[in-house]
């Protein structure tokens, strides 16, 4: 079991999440960010650090989502461990607010 990004930090990226995660498994890409499930200890920090509710346990996914949990798989296998301290998104704050943004991936 492990945490799962899912569409409301596409765009967005504050960062909050990466910075509080004690196992270091985030992982950055241009627009998004995944947690590598492997790593992920399932403290759950990071939900509650998230400022966009982007973050939710696996087995909490409502079935709509459940890509989500591959795709957060497959990435953090190529994309970079996240930097602790990075910047969030320069449109961040009007992407928190927008839906239907997997397109954007």
């Amino acid at each position: 079991m492990s945490c799962v990004v899912t569409e409301a930090c596409i765009n967005c990226v504050y960062g909050k999440c990466q910075d509080i995660c004690p196992a270091d498994a985030f992982h950055r890409g241009p627009n998004f960010m995944v947690i590598n499930p492997h790593t992920c200890i399932n403290c759950t920090l990071c939900i509650i650090a998230c400022p966009t509710q982007a973050i939710v346990n696996d087995y909490d996914l409502v079935s709509d989502k459940h890509d989500y949990i591959r795709l957060n798989k497959e990435l953090s296998a190529i994309w970079p461990v996240a930097q602790e301290g990075s910047p969030a998104l320069p449109d961040a704050d009007y992407w928190a607010t927008q839906s239907d943004k997997h397109h954007l991936l």
